[in-house]
C-alpha cells in the first residue's frame, strides 16, 4: 500500500518535462562549463597544489551510476510505497482519492496526468494486443480527470496481470527514465550538483511533475535560484541544496496530499546535514515515521 501519492500536476503532459529545462535560469557560460569536452591529457587535468577543483570534477559518480540509481529507486519507494523493494511495485495500482484517478506502477503513473496513458501506449507499441491495449480509448478520455469511465471494473486486475510481463516492466523502467530520471540527472549535472542534489531533483520531478504551475519542478528550482547560486554559477553546493529543499517543502505544503514533508526533512535534509553529497551508504533515514536503512 502506498504511503502517499505522487502529485503530478493535472493536465500537464509528461512530454512537457523537456531536456531544455537544463538551460533554465543557468547562465550560458555555466552550462558550457558543465558540458563535457574533449578529453585532456592526464597531466593537464591534474589540479595545481592548493587549487580549487572545478565543480565538474568533484563528484566521482552521478545518480545515473547503477549503484547510485538503485539507491535512488529505494529512497523513492520508501516514501511512495513504504518499502525498499521498488521492483515489487510494477503491479501496484489503486485510486488514492487525490483527484488523479488511478495511480500505478513503480513511479506512480496516473490516469489523470497523462503519463499512464503514455506508458500504456509504449507498451502497446512494443507488444500489440496486450491485456491493457483495449483500455487506450478510455485512458485518452479520462486523461486530465479522476474518472474511471471505461476502465472499471477490470482495469486494475488487468494491470496486475500485465505487471507480470517483462515487456511491461521494461516499459515502466523506460518511461520512468525518459520522463523523470534522465531530465533530473541532466539538469543536476548542468547545475554542478552531485548525487544527492541530482536525487533531490529526481524526487521533486517525480512528485510535482513539471509545467507552468507554481509547485512544478521548474518553479521550485526558480524559487531556489532566487536565494542561492548553483555550483555551476559559482555558488556553494550545500547552500544551494538547502535553498532547493526549502523551496521543495514550500511546494509540498501547497497541496494537502503532500503536507507531510518528512521525505525531505528526515531523509534528504539528513544526508545534506551530514555532508553526504555523494549518497554513500550506509544510509539511515525516516519517512512518515518509519525508519529505513541501506547498508554498505
Amino acid at each position: 500500500m502506498r504511503a502517499r501519492t505522487i502529485g503530478k500536476t493535472l493536465r500537464t503532459p509528461v512530454t512537457g518535462i523537456t531536456l531544455g529545462l537544463a538551460l533554465l535560469a543557468v547562465p550560458a557560460t555555466a552550462v558550457a562549463t558543465a558540458a563535457p569536452g574533449p578529453q585532456a591529457p592526464a597531466a593537464a587535468q591534474a589540479p595545481r597544489p592548493g587549487a580549487t577543483i572545478p565543480f565538474a570534477a568533484r563528484a566521482a559518480k552521478g545518480l545515473d551510476d547503477p549503484a547510485k540509481k538503485e539507491i535512488a529507486m529505494k529512497l523513492v519507494s520508501s516514501a511512495e510505497n513504504s518499502s525498499l523493494d521498488w521492483k515489487a511495485q510494477y503491479g501496484y495500482i489503486e485510486d488514492i482519492k487525490d483527484g488523479r484517478g488511478y495511480t500505478g506502477g513503480i513511479i506512480g503513473f496516473t490516469s489523470g496526468t497523462h503519463d499512464m496513458l503514455e506508458l500504456v501506449e509504449l507498451y502497446t507499441q512494443r507488444k500489440p494486443g496486450n491485456v491493457l491495449a483495449k483500455y487506450l480509448p478510455a485512458l485518452r478520455k479520462v486523461d486530465g480527470t479522476d474518472s474511471h469511465a471505461g476502465l472499471d471494473p477490470n482495469y486494475t486486475k488487468d494491470w496486475k496481470k500485465a505487471a507480470q510481463d517483462p515487456v511491461f516492466q521494461q516499459a515502466q523502467n523506460d518511461e520512468r527514465d525518459r520522463v523523470y530520471f534522465n531530465p533530473a540527472v541532466k539538469q543536476g549535472k548542468a547545475d554542478g550538483i552531485g548525487v544527492l542534489g541530482q536525487f533531490a531533483y529526481y524526487d521533486a520531478i517525480v512528485m510535482h511533475g513539471d509545467g507552468s504551475d507554481k509547485a512544478s519542478f521548474s518553479n521550485i528550482r526558480k524559487r531556489a535560484l532566487a536565494k542561492a547560486k548553483t555550483p555551476a554559477q559559482g555558488g556553494d553546493e550545500k547552500t544551494y541544496l538547502n535553498a532547493f529543499l526549502d523551496a521543495r517543502v514550500w511546494a509540498m505544503k501547497q497541496e494537502e496530499a503532500h503536507e507531510d514533508t518528512s521525505r525531505v526533512d528526515t531523509a534528504q535534509r539528513v544526508f545534506l546535514k551530514k555532508g553526504n553529497l555523494n549518497l554513500d551508504p550506509p544510509l539511515d533515514w525516516k519517512v512518515y515515521g518509519d525508519s529505513y536503512h541501506i547498508g554498505e
